[in-house]
C-alpha cells in the first residue's frame, strides 16, 4: 500500500519535524535537514513486497542521517540493510569514515545499525529499499566492506542489478502477495552476490603483511573443510604449521574466534543451500551433515541464534515468501 505525503504551508522548522517522522515511520529514524533556503517540499512514496520495503523519496536538497542517538532511542528491531538507487540528483553517503558518490542511475548500500548521512545537495529522487540484514547471509566482515561504495550501471553487478531495482520500485504496487514474496527473495539474493562482489573488490586493498597472508589461507582452508566434522583449531594449525596459540592471536585481530569463524561460514553454506528452490530439496538434516554439523538439534539452536528462525521455517521463507 502506498503512502504519499507532501508538506503544507508551514515554517522551515516544522517542515524539517514533518519530513524527519515521515521518513522515520516509512524506512528507520531519521533526521531530515533541508540543505536550501526555499520552502521545502517533496514526495514520500512507500510499498512492501514480503519482507522488503520500497520507498521513493522525492524532494529539495537535503541532508538524511542517522545519528548513534536515534539508533540508542530507536526500540530494539532486527537490522536491516539498505540500498539506494539514485534517479535524478546526487547523493554523497558517509558511512565507516568512508564517502560515497552517488551519480544518477548508480546505486549505494549502507547498514542502518550504525550511523551513516546522506547528502543530497540539489533535488533528488531516489529509491531506497530495506529488508533484513540476516537474510542476505552475508559475513558481517563482507557487509562492512561492501557499505559505503558506489555502484555505477556499468561495473560489477550494477547492470544486473539497478535494472531490475529500477523497474520492481516503478511497479511495486501491482504485484499480488505470492509474487511480492518471491520478488522479495530475488532481492535478497541479487544484494547478497552484490555484497560479495563489494567485499572481494575491496580485499587487494588491505595491508598485504604476513600475518594478513596467513590470516587468509586459513580462512580458505576452512572454507574448502567446511563439510569436515572433525575440523578444529587443532587440525587448522597443524595444517598451516604454527601453534594453536599462535593461531588464536591471529584471529584476535579479525575481532572473532577461530571457532566461530568455522561456525558462521558453516551457517552460510547451510542457509545457502536451504534457500535454494527445487522439486528435490534435501532434509535439513542432510545439509547440516554436509557442512560439518552432527548433531541435528545442536544445529537447529545454533542456527535459530544466528538468523532468528528454524532451519525449516528458514526454507519456507525463502521459497514460499512467507513471513
Amino acid at each position: 500500500m502506498g503512502l504519499r505525503v507532501t508538506t503544507a504551508s508551514v515554517s522551515d522548522d516544522e517542515k524539517a519535524a514533518f519530513w524527519s517522522g515521515a521518513v522515520s515511520r516509512s524506512l528507520v529514524p531519521v533526521e531530515v535537514l533541508p540543505l536550501t533556503g526555499r520552502p521545502f517540499d517533496g514526495l514520500l512514496e512507500s510499498h512492501r513486497l514480503g519482507y522488503v520495503r520500497i520507498s521513493t523519496l522525492e524532494a529539495d536538497a537535503a541532508r538524511i542521517s542517522r545519528t548513534e542517538a536515534l539508533i540508542a532511542r530507536a526500540p530494539r528491531s532486527e537490522p536491516q540493510v539498505g540500498v539506494g538507487v539514485q534517479v535524478s540528483g546526487r547523493a554523497v553517503l558517509e558511512q565507516d569514515g568512508r564517502h560515497a558518490e552517488v551519480p544518477p542511475g548508480g546505486l549505494v548500500l549502507y547498514d542502518t545499525e550504525r550511523p551513516y548521512a546522506v547528502d543530497y545537495p540539489e533535488r533528488f529522487r531516489t529509491h531506497l529499499f530495506h529488508l533484513p540484514r540476516r537474510l542476505l547471509g552475508v559475513p558481517e566482515r563482507d557487509l562492512r566492506q561492501a557499505s559505503a561504495t558506489a555502484v555505477s550501471p556499468a561495473e560489477g553487478c550494477g547492470p544486473v542489478v539497478l535494472p531490475f531495482l529500477g523497474t520492481l520500485a516503478a511497479s511495486a504496487h501491482s504485484y499480488p502477495a505470492p509474487v511480492g514474496d518471491r520478488l522479495a527473495g530475488s532481492v535478497a539474493d541479487l544484494l547478497s552476490a552484490l555484497v560479495a562482489q563489494l567485499a572481494l573488490a575491496r580485499t587487494p586493498d588491505e595491508p598485504d603483511t604476513p600475518n594478513a597472508h596467513l590470516v587468509r589461507r586459513v580462512r580458505e582452508y576452512i572454507d574448502r573443510h567446511l563439510g569436515d566434522p572433525e575440523l578444529s583449531p587443532e587440525r587448522i594449525a597443524h595444517a598451516h604449521h604454527i601453534s594453536v596459540r599462535y593461531l588464536h592471536r591471529l584471529f584476535e585481530g579479525e575481532g572473532v574466534t577461530v571457532s566461530r569463524v568455522v561456525q558462521q561460514r558453516r551457517l552460510e553454506a547451510c542457509a545457502r543451500e536451504l534457500a535454494r528452490r527445487g522439486r528435490t530439496a534435501p532434509t535439513v538434516s542432510a545439509v547440516a551433515q554436509r557442512w560439518g554439523f552432527v548433531n541435528p538439534a545442536h544445529f537447529s539452536r545454533t542456527f535459530r541464534a544466528a538468523y532468528g528462525v528454524s532451519p525449516r521455517e528458514w526454507r519456507a521463507l525463502r521459497n514460499d515468501g512467507a513471513g
